[in-house]
């Protein structure tokens, strides 16, 4: 695991290699699986590292890379455009994934 990368595809293939293999999705309280067709509640896991991603000439191209560990030991990838509406997603969620710069 590197402390940065130089695109998405290039850090997912080498966090996959890491472990980081399952392909997480936002749903309203939490993050699901479909592969596994299990969901955690943001209580039931955390945020292990993050990266940010910037596009060169589009803004709507901002992503965001979390490394998610579930309490059960799963662990996986969720990419997230940031800045983006959150829509249905629970306080304690985007409490989860909010980023702290002091950390």
């Amino acid at each position: 695991m590197k402390n940065s990368y130089s695109s998405l595809s290039v850090a997912i293939a080498d966090l996959q290699d890491h472990g980081f293999n399952e392909d997480f999705n936002l749903v309203g309280e939490g993050i699901e699986s479909k592969t596994l067709k299990k969901q955690w509640k943001a209580g039931e896991l955390d945020v292990i590292k993050f990266y940010r991603f910037e596009g060169m000439t589009d803004p709507g191209d901002n992503t965001i890379l979390y490394l998610i560990e579930a309490h059960d030991g799963t662990k996986g990838l969720l990419v997230d455009a940031y800045g983006a509406d959150q829509g249905e997603i629970s306080p304690e969620m985007i409490k989860k994934l909010t980023i702290h710069y002091d950390e």
